[in-house]
C-alpha cells in the first residue's frame, strides 16, 4: 500500500463545510478521507500546518496569460506550462488557458497546443477557453473588431473535433454571431457554451440558454445591461436557473454594490463564480504588453488600452477572494466556493476538483487568518 499523508493543525474546509480538530488524509495524489485527530492511521506521514485554513485549490476558467506570457502571442505548449506555473503561486491549481479573438491560424495553433498539453497530462491544465471570435462588435471590449465574425459550419466542426482531444472546452459567443442550432450542436458535443461580448436582448439570451448555453462570461462587462424595460444579457444571466455566471472581482470591472446586488438576485442552482481574466502581468513586473498589435498598459492595478478600455485584468484568484470578503462582504467559505467549487461545477469537473471530499484531487491551499497563501499543493505535491 502506498504512503498516506496526514494534514492537521488547521481548520479544514472541504468545499461545503468546515472541520475542526480534523485530519485530511491524502494518498496517491487524491483525498482519502477527513477523519478526527484520534483516527490518524498508523505509519502515515504527518504534516502539522500550525493554524489557518486548508481549502480546495482554485479553479480559474478564464486565464489569458501569466508569467510574462500571453497565450495569443505564444499559442504553444511551453506557454501553457508557464501560465499554469505562474498562477499556481496564487492558489490556482486548475485553469483554462484562454485565447482571445484572433486569426484562424492562431486559433488552430492554440488548439494544437491544448491537445499537446492534454496528451502530456500537464499538471493544472483543464482544457481551453476560446473567447471569440464569434462576438458582437457593439460589445467588443478589447477584442479586435476586424477579427470578429459569425460562426460558420467549419468553425463549428473545428470546435467539435477539438473537444474530442481535450478534457474540457469552453467557448464564449454572442447570440448575434451564432444560431441556437449551433449552440445546441456545441453543447451536444460536450462543449461549454458561455454567452458574452453581446448586445443581445433578454428573450434572445434566454432562448440561447434553453438551446444549451451553460454560462455567461464576466457579468456586467461587455454585455447588454439590466434595464427595467429590457433586462438584457445581465437580466437573463441573473434570472436563469441554469446559467452559471463568471465575475471579475478586482474593483475596476464591477462596482462592489453591483456585485452584491447580483449575488442577491441570482437564481440557483446556477451560481456566480470568480475568474481572473488574467493577462501576462501576473507574477511579473511587466508594465505593458501587446494584444493583436495594440499596446496595453498596466496602471494602478488595471490594464487598459490607449483609450482607457479595460483589457483583461491584473488579477489573481486569491486577490479576488480577498476582495469578495473584504470589500463586498461575502463570508469566507462562500468566497472560497466562488473560486473553487462553483467554477468546477460549471465546467462539469466537480467530481475531481473544487472540493476536498473523498476521491477529489489533493489540490489544496493553506491560508492564514488574513487570507494570505502559506502553501499550495497540486495532486498532493507541495509547491
Amino acid at each position: 500500500m502506498s504512503q498516506i499523508d496526514a494534514y492537521s493543525g488547521a481548520t479544514i474546509f472541504d468545499g461545503a463545510s468546515r472541520h475542526e480538530h480534523a485530519v485530511l488524509l491524502v494518498q496517491n495524489g487524491s483525498v482519502l478521507d477527513i477523519v478526527s485527530e484520534d483516527d490518524i492511521p498508523p505509519d502515515c506521514t504527518q504534516h502539522i500546518l500550525g493554524g489557518g485554513l486548508l481549502a480546495p485549490g482554485f479553479v480559474d476558467l478564464q486565464v489569458n496569460g501569466g508569467g510574462g506570457v500571453l497565450f495569443n502571442d505564444h499559442p504553444n505548449l511551453d506557454a501553457i506550462k508557464t501560465i499554469c506555473a505562474a498562477h499556481l503561486a496564487y492558489g490556482t491549481t486548475s485553469l483554462l488557458p484562454t485565447l482571445i479573438t484572433d486569426t484562424p491560424e492562431v486559433q488552430k495553433a492554440a488548439i494544437a497546443a491544448g491537445i499537446a498539453a492534454s496528451k502530456a497530462a500537464l499538471p493544472g491544465f483543464l482544457g481551453l477557453h476560446i473567447e471569440g471570435p464569434h462576438l458582437s462588435v457593439a460589445r467588443k471590449g478589447a477584442h479586435d473588431p476586424a477579427l470578429i465574425r459569425p460562426m460558420s459550419e467549419d468553425d463549428l466542426n473545428a470546435l467539435k473535433i477539438a473537444r474530442q482531444s481535450l478534457p474540457f472546452l469552453m467557448t464564449t459567443v454572442a447570440p448575434e454571431s451564432v444560431s441556437n442550432a449551433q449552440i445546441a450542436a456545441l453543447t451536444a458535443a460536450g462543449i461549454l457554451v458561455s454567452l458574452g461580448h453581446s448586445d443581445t436582448d433578454f428573450d434572445t439570451a434566454t432562448a440561447a440558454a434553453i438551446a444549451g448555453a451553460g454560462a455567461v462570461t464576466h457579468l456586467f462587462n461587455a454585455m447588454s445591461p439590466l434595464h427595467h424595460r429590457e433586462p438584457g444579457l445581465v437580466g437573463a444571466a441573473l434570472q436563469s436557473e441554469s446559467l452559471f455566471v463568471s465575475l471579475i472581482a478586482d474593483g475596476f470591472h464591477v462596482h462592489p454594490a453591483a456585485i452584491a446586488t447580483a449575488l442577491a438576485a441570482k437564481r440557483e442552482p446556477g451560481r456566480i463564480f470568480l475568474i481572473s481574466d488574467a493577462m501576462p502581468t501576473i507574477g511579473t513586473d511587466l508594465q505593458s504588453f501587446t494584444l493583436n498589435g495594440r499596446k496595453i498598459h498596466r496602471e494602478g492595478g488595471k490594464l487598459v488600452l490607449a483609450d482607457g478600455t479595460l483589457a483583461g485584468a491584473d488579477l489573481d484568484m486569491i486577490s479576488a477572494v480577498r476582495f469578495m470578503v473584504g470589500t463586498v462582504g461575502v463570508n469566507v467559505d462562500e468566497a472560497l466556493r466562488m473560486a473553487s467549487l462553483y467554477p468546477a461545477m460549471c465546467l462539469g469537473a466537480d467530481t475531481r476538483i473544487g472540493h476536498l471530499k473523498a476521491g477529489a484531487a489533493a489540490d489544496m491551499v493553506h491560508l492564514d487568518q488574513t487570507l494570505n497563501i502559506k502553501s499550495v499543493w497540486r495532486g498532493g505535491k507541495k509547491l
